[in-house]
């Protein structure tokens, strides 16, 4: 039994990384990482290598794929695509083998499952009760015996009970109370709080194993630095690019359904 802090979506923003590490510290046993350690901020290399220097265990993110390579941008936004091409021209050279060395899931023992997005697919948003559905399923496939699900990638403090077919969502206190026999899929929320307008706190929480319970935490952190960072070192989009891929966008699409047709 013991106590994980359960952390997603750094996305290379260091301030806020700092921050949740801060509120963390002398709480947990052991800190775990649902992936996106790069993307959309300007510290890949520090945020990775905070992790690698804490023994952080760690599993790939979609934006982890992508900056190496092994995924494409296809399935990004313009922003996350611009910031992930300059991630990739800045990115370190260990960083980049630290990031092809993680695995795409972790276990903590039989019954906690670390992914990503989903199950099967490391770029797919669980939120809705269908995805859950499907993914309970997987999970039922892939990880018999499995009981939690921790997921990252939406960035949403969320908590989905499955009970039978019907899926509820729980409300999030900061602290809810698990059923033992019972399969959840919860999300920790996004260190990273570039892409929201307001409430700009970073996210994570507590996995208590012998209580069955999960702790979320919303701490502050320096985003008027990280922000200004970012922007000063090329990660945000200028509006001409971002309709110039729009318009690419556009026309690959078009090229698709004339293929198909």
């Amino acid at each position: 039994m013991a106590l994980y802090g359960i952390i997603a979506d750094i996305h290379g923003n260091r301030e806020a990384l700092e921050a949740v590490l801060r509120a963390l510290d002398n709480r947990v046993d052991e800190i775990v990482c649902l992936g996106d350690i790069v993307g959309y901020n300007a510290d890949p290399d520090e945020c990775a290598a905070t992790l690698r220097r804490r023994g952080v265990a760690s599993i790939a993110g979609n934006h982890d794929l992508i900056a190496i390579g092994r995924l494409d941008t296809s399935r990004c936004a313009n922003n996350a695509r611009y910031a992930l091409e300059r991630t990739r021209q800045r990115l370190g050279v260990e960083t980049a083998a630290y990031l092809a060395e993680l695995p795409p899931h972790r276990l903590i023992g039989a019954e906690v499952v670390l992914v990503h997005g989903g199950v099967r697919d490391v770029q797919q948003y669980l939120r809705t009760p269908a995805l859950i559905r499907e993914n309970a399923a997987y999970l039922r496939e892939d990880f018999p015996g499995a009981k939690l699900c921790f997921f990252g990638h939406s960035h949403e403090q969320r908590v989905f009970a499955v009970e039978d077919v019907a899926i509820r969502e729980v409300a999030r206190d900061e602290s809810v109370y698990l059923v033992k026999d019972r399969v959840y899929f919860i999300n920790p929320g996004s260190v990273d709080a570039a892409r929201r307008r307001a409430n700009k706190l970073a996210e994570c929480a507590i996995l208590d194993t012998e209580e069955w319970r999960v702790e979320f935490l919303r701490v502050p952190y320096d985003a008027a630095a990280a922000e200004a960072k970012a922007a000063a070192f090329g990660y945000r989009i200028d509006p001409w690019t971002d309709r110039l891929y729009s318009l690419q966008r556009k026309i690959a699409s078009k090229f698709k359904q004339i293929r198909a047709a």
